[in-house]
């Protein structure tokens, strides 16, 4: 899945979507222990599992994968590929029919919820309120439950990332997800699955 140096569509896409492991840019990944959480579930009767991957997920060292042409609206290496790698290695491990899909801009698409059409409505109201105001320089966006402005210069230039001892990761890990933690940061959250003879 998309998502560059931030794994958020991946964290909350293998959230909603059920996956069994999920591979972020923030948590450096190792690919045995993709093997390994796939093997565990097969063990105890699972026919199938979903590995999410975020284009920018890395190994321990940093290591990306990235598509030969270049970016022309960023000037940047372009990333794409890493879930063929994913899926060649995993094949390498393990004994089972192993499939990628890439998403691309497909997973920007779906029927919007009556939340998402009125909150768009009201995002567009405001800005056009700003506008009318001779307001420049700000942004609009849902902050709680309120829809303010914010200056341009309070986002940019920065990324936030997710956080790997944050609320949805441990979220993640308690739901028995892995993410394939090259430090071993999952450990803990697997033997405590292992001792109660869970995937």
């Amino acid at each position: 899945v998309m998502g560059r140096d931030s794994g958020f569509i991946a964290l909350h896409g293998g959230l909603a979507g059920g996956a069994e492991v999920i591979l972020l840019p923030e948590i450096p990944y190792d690919p045995a222990r993709i093997a390994a959480k796939v093997e565990s579930r097969v063990k105890h009767g699972r026919r199938y599992s979903i590995v999410v991957v975020s284009e920018g997920a890395r190994r321990p060292k940093g290591e990306q994968v990235f598509q030969s042409e270049i970016n022309v609206s960023t000037g940047k290496k372009r990333l794409g590929g890493l879930s063929y790698t994913i899926a060649e290695e995993l094949r390498e491990h393990v004994d089972l029919a192993v499939r990628n899909v890439v998403l691309g801009h497909t997973q920007r698409g779906g029927t919007p919820s009556p939340y998402d059409r009125i909150l768009a409505t009201a995002l567009g109201a405001e800005a056009v309120r700003l506008l009318a105001e001779d307001t420049h320089g700000v942004m609009v966006a849902l902050k709680g439950t309120a829809i303010k402005s914010v200056p341009l210069s309070t986002p940019a230039g920065r990324i936030k990332r997710v956080n790997p001892k944050g609320q949805l990761v441990r979220t993640a890990r308690q739901l028995g997800i892995s993410f394939a933690a090259a430090d071993g940061s999952d450990d803990p959250w697997a033997d405590r699955r292992d001792r109660h003879g869970a995937p």
